[in-house]
């Protein structure tokens, strides 16, 4: 499982960490993705650039951490069955990716299909994260007796993100209706996993 960065020494203030999260949510706000520096950040945030490379490799890294989810994304707590559980990672998906801006998304996205290492940086973080929250809910039904054996991680985890993905951010859909649209979702791909 993939560990936040952490440098040598004494351990990291989490209020610069939120200063840091906060002053990027703002600029991104107020100048959109293509504009935002990690020069703009550390002077809104009142700390140094060193601050932010500490816990970040990439000005990319810096805003997805705040914009969608950072390296802390732990999975639900058990909710008894592999429906339940499934639901509940659907809807933090849908409510992780509603709150960063389309353009936010857009930008990240181009970015890293543009550059192979950000793009295998992006895959051994945020993903493998995100792959290790699907497969502690798939060993869960496993221990259960729901499934036989957990099946692939990356192709659950395409399941549950896909639909919402693309309500979001191709039908521009109604942000309203993410409760419907996951449950939906968490109903199907729980029902194809168990049938």
């Amino acid at each position: 499982m993939p560990k936040p960065k952490q440098a040598a020494g004494r351990p990291r203030d989490s209020q610069v960490d939120h200063a840091i999260a906060s002053a990027t949510r703002e600029l991104l706000a107020e100048r959109g993705y293509a504009k935002l520096t990690v020069d703009a950040v550390a002077a809104r945030a009142g700390v140094g650039k060193a601050a932010i490379y500490r816990r970040f490799d990439t000005k990319q890294e810096m805003i997805f951490a705040a914009s969608v989810h950072d390296m802390e994304e732990a999975p639900p707590p058990d909710a008894g069955s592999l429906r339940h559980d499934l639901e509940a990672v659907c809807a933090t998906i849908g409510a992780q990716l509603a709150q960063a801006p389309p353009d936010v998304l857009h930008g990240l996205l181009a970015d890293v299909h543009g550059d192979t290492a950000l793009g295998a940086k992006f895959t051994a973080t945020f993903i493998q994260r995100e792959r290790f929250v699907i497969e502690t809910v798939l060993a869960r039904a496993v221990e259960r007796g729901e499934l036989a054996a957990a099946p692939d991680a990356a192709i659950v985890h395409a399941m549950l993100t896909g639909p919402v993905f693309f309500w979001l951010l191709i039908l521009t859909g109604d942000h309203a209706r993410l409760p419907e649209l996951t449950a939906q979702v968490a109903d199907s791909v729980s029902a194809s996993l168990t049938a």
